[in-house]
């Protein structure tokens, strides 16, 4: 009913208790601190890589989000996982049972601060999971593009842009707790404001 067509919450589909304890910011330290992990810039179009030790991101940049601060200025960690060295943490993530013919997962993990997000975009469907913290959504069908800068940040379109929206402009929107997880069609407009410091991971059907 809904792969095709439209977004959906799944609450209570797997149990990814063990995950979760293995991604508390102590244990991430102790097992990936040294390593190198690739930023990317909160905007829409044209994406900077910056690498920083892991350790370095948590401590000195896992910030809430300056409101003030462009897309090109913001660094994000999310999607860009080495998978020589974060796939042993994967191995103990229990994906969504569910996919979509012809489509293989890949996953993209993620940990950001306070008020930061991507901004809006689209790509193929997908599965996202908040493992810690909350994750606020906003979705437009593939056939109605949002208006927005594309080196806005999320903060900054919802309390510049957002206010002004008529109802009919308006996304449809969400909030994602740990355990939830929601799933995306193909070409689905997004964009996503942590509304804690937050830990994530999404399931790619490409």
């Amino acid at each position: 009913r809904f792969a095709f067509s439209r977004p959906v919450i799944l609450s209570g589909i797997t149990d990814n208790s063990a995950f979760r304890a293995l991604c508390t910011r102590g244990k991430l330290l102790a097992a990936f601190g040294p390593f190198p992990v690739r930023l990317s810039t909160a905007n829409t179009y044209s994406y900077r890589k910056v690498d920083v030790p892991f350790q370095e991101y948590v401590e000195h940049l896992l910030k809430p989000q300056d409101p003030a601060r462009l897309g090109s200025d913001t660094l994000y960690f999310f999607g860009d996982n080495n998978f020589t060295e974060w796939g042993p943490l994967f191995q103990h993530y229990v994906p969504p049972p569910f996919r979509i013919p012809g489509t293989s997962p890949a996953y993209s993990f993620g940990i950001a601060g306070s008020g930061s997000g991507v901004p809006f975009h689209w790509h193929g469907p997908g599965f996202s999971e908040v493992i810690f913290g909350r994750k606020r959504w906003f979705l437009y069908p593939p056939d109605k593009t949002p208006h927005f800068h594309p080196n806005e940040t999320t903060l900054a379109w919802l309390q510049h842009t957002y206010p002004t929206l008529p109802p009919a402009q308006r996304p449809l929107e969400c909030t994602l707790r740990p355990g939830e997880v929601l799933y995306f069609p193909d070409r689905w407009w997004h964009a996503t404001l942590n509304l804690d410091t937050s830990v994530f991971i999404s399931t790619f059907l490409g």
